[in-house]
């Protein structure tokens, strides 16, 4: 089967697998330590057309699906954040990532359950759960009960509706409330290597 074989087979596996609205308990700050979400309002489609990619407002405002294995973030190793386009609102962690190998990022769980929310989708006559942020109501992508442990789901996200923001920019871009769960990692890793 050549790649483009390959992706309509993982695209039509996708779209058949069930899903899940289960949520994890908090892990993040509270919102109001995030830049500007206490006073977020959502921009008008004309600000945000002036805003965003035709990419990133058909994905965000108009439910669209970005092509697999072509998009910023499928193949991001690095550790950081990720933050909806729209809003700036923390939404997962490079901590939660892992290959799904299905050609979009892919999560364990949110930063914090409030800040996503779900709702059942239709639209491939299959029901799936899709996956919203909480401020902003910006489409993200669907969530499915084929993840890894710890939680057994698959944030699957499209990387049109994220801006990436890199754990030594943290700080500077105002979400240093994010950086204790990298030094916690950091320290236990540090534990494992020690002799």
């Amino acid at each position: 089967m050549g790649v483009h074989g390959y992706r309509f087979a993982v695209l039509a596996a996708a779209a058949a697998l069930g899903c899940s609205s289960q949520t994890e308990p908090s892990r993040g700050p509270s919102r109001d330590k995030e830049p500007n979400m206490g006073t977020f309002t959502k921009p008008s489609d004309e600000e945000l057309r002036r805003r965003l990619t035709a990419e990133q407002f058909w994905v965000t405002q108009e439910e669209g699906t970005e092509r697999a294995f072509e998009n910023a973030y499928w193949e991001e190793h690095r550790p950081g954040i990720y933050v909806d386009v729209v809003s700036g609102e923390a939404l997962f962690s490079s901590l939660d990532k892992y290959d799904s190998r299905t050609g979009w990022p892919s999560f364990t769980r949110p930063i914090s359950p409030d800040h996503v929310r779900t709702r059942t989708d239709y639209k491939l006559l299959v029901p799936r759960t899709e996956v919203r942020s909480t401020l902003a109501d910006s489409h993200l992508g669907h969530v499915f009960r084929d993840g890894p442990a710890p939680t057994g789901l698959r944030y699957c996200i499209n990387s049109a509706a994220l801006r990436f923001v890199p754990l030594e920019r943290l700080a500077a871009e105002g979400y240093g409330a994010f950086l204790a769960p990298f030094e916690a990692a950091e320290r236990a890793s540090a534990g494992r290597t020690a002799p």
